[in-house]
């Protein structure tokens, strides 16, 4: 069975490819192009990577990306869905698991929510169990600086899934779907059917907190 980092990323090239490289994207002031060179950026130039991860060295990563803004865009989404190069340690499939599932699927919803219309995906129950994990897991470096107890909830059937991200008394429950917990928990106001359990304060606390990376 296909890992869904590897799924998420043929599924993300097809949507840019679609949406075309001038479309935008979810992330603020970025094309579908920006996107695109983003990640081969993240994969295929360490210290451009770093400079993602680390804002002083965000000139690093800009001049990383002027290199590639003039190359045609077709060519530069050929390259990320052909994977990471050979000498990446993203290579390695537990890794790739590990590094990719969550950063390819939001930012495959990234190019499908900023277009007008989007409705959620219907997701396969070994795709909406690999996004809760992932969310569970993810999800705990997110909210740690909002200072209030979190918990989310999906209910899987006749089954409940629930997964505290900071403990504490009276916790913020924030119940839906994997992929809309996903959303909320990497920063993205496009996501639907979610609910926000618990006292006012520490619900306001939540949501008003940008949260993600």
């Amino acid at each position: 069975m296909e890992q869904m980092s590897r799924s998420e990323r043929a599924a993300l090239c097809n949507a840019a490819l679609e949406a075309g490289e001038e479309a935008p994207t979810l992330c603020e002031g970025w094309t579908v192009k920006d996107l695109v060179i983003h990640l081969l950026i993240r994969e295929r130039d360490p210290i451009g990577a770093t400079a993602i991860v680390v804002p002083q060295l965000d000139k690093l990563a800009q001049r990383s990306a002027r290199r590639m803004a003039d190359q045609d865009f077709t060519a530069l989404v050929e390259r990320v869905r052909g994977g990471p190069p050979l000498w990446s340690l993203m290579k390695v499939p537990a890794l790739d698991r590990l590094l990719n599932t969550l950063e390819y699927f939001v930012h495959h919803e990234d190019i499908r929510r900023a277009a007008p219309g989007w409705a959620p995906r219907e997701l396969t129950d070994r795709e909406q169990r690999v996004l809760f994990k992932g969310a569970a897991t993810a999800g705990k470096g997110f909210v740690r600086s909002v200072g209030v107890p979190v918990e989310i909830r999906w209910t899987d059937g006749e089954r409940e899934r629930t997964a505290v991200l900071a403990g504490g008394d009276d916790p913020v429950v924030v119940t839906g779907a994997p992929a809309e917990l996903t959303m909320f928990l990497f920063g993205r106001d496009q996501h639907t059917g979610l609910t926000f359990e618990g006292p006012q304060e520490s619900v306001d606390a939540l949501t008003s907190k940008s949260l993600g990376i």
